[in-house]
């Protein structure tokens, strides 16, 4: 009996430590903005990692993006209410780290295309599994408490890993090529919209489902304008890309920090 307690006392804390709850939730308004940033973020991920995978090396250049990204997510967990400037900066990070995970999975294990988008498929229906099965919602509405804010980032991060692959997947194993990737994502992209907007019902899963197509979706686009035209491309270059998309997501998020249309003004029931 004497062992025990201090064990389940542990665990108790630790279980309270993911559980406080923040009163507010940490995640911004779906609105407009929010959707062009998320595609802007998934460019620009995208051709930063080229940038700096092609230039450095995959190993060189994924330790010091991974601990940029782990610093970013610590600070973003440890804040208590939603700001938008740490916020989009933890997607910025999610995209550009997320995007070297699935490129390096290829380019340096040689894994194909088709196996990695699997596999990234299967990780993030694990983490909606458990996180539905733990939280009995999916709403980013109710993101309101540390363990539902790691299970949000953890779907996140799955979905550019997954985005990446998928996009890299039609581009190139498919043959129709970021031009066509592009058009074939914007076409998938219309489906969630469409079907809540006649319906107005599943809003989480139509909300899931376009999130995770704005990966591929972003990530065409940019490489599109980035490759050279012998890959199909307008050959404008990743670092110039990279640059032209950073500009558009600091007006945007910019825009959102001045005018506060992205702050929840309360927190929307828990149920999914």
């Amino acid at each position: 009996m004497s062992s025990s307690g201090p064990v389940s006392s542990s665990r108790q804390g630790a279980l309270s430590v993911l559980a406080v709850d923040y009163g507010v939730t940490k995640v911004p308004a779906i609105t407009a903005a929010f959707w062009i940033i998320k595609v802007l973020t998934t460019g620009m991920g995208e051709t930063a990692s080229d940038y700096m995978v092609h230039r450095w090396g995959g190993p060189v250049a994924v330790v010091p993006c991974a601990l940029v990204f782990a610093v970013v997510l610590v600070w973003q967990l440890a804040l208590r209410r939603y700001r938008t400037w740490v916020y989009w900066l933890a997607v910025v990070m999610v995209s550009v780290f997320g995007t070297m995970a699935a490129d390096v999975t290829h380019i340096v294990f040689h894994v194909p295309y088709v196996v990695s988008t699997t596999v990234f498929s299967l990780v993030l229906a694990a983490v909606f599994v458990l996180w539905h099965r733990t939280e009995s919602t999916l709403s980013i509405h109710s993101i309101t408490t540390r363990r539902r804010e790691l299970f949000y980032w953890s779907a996140v991060l799955s979905t550019f890993a997954l985005g990446t692959a998928a996009g890299d997947m039609t581009a190139r194993t498919l043959g129709l090529g970021y031009a066509g990737s592009t058009i074939l994502f914007a076409a998938l992209m219309a489906v969630p919209a469409v079907a809540y907007f006649l319906t107005r019902r599943h809003g989480v899963l139509w909300f899931w489902v376009a999130y995770v197509i704005t990966r591929p979706l972003g990530a065409s686009m940019a490489d599109y304008m980035a490759f050279s035209t012998r890959r199909g491309g307008l050959g404008w270059g990743t670092g110039v890309v990279t640059l032209v998309w950073t500009g558009l997501i600091v007006v945007f998020v910019a825009y959102l920090a001045l005018t506060h249309t992205d702050v929840e003004r309360s927190a929307a029931p828990s149920s999914a």
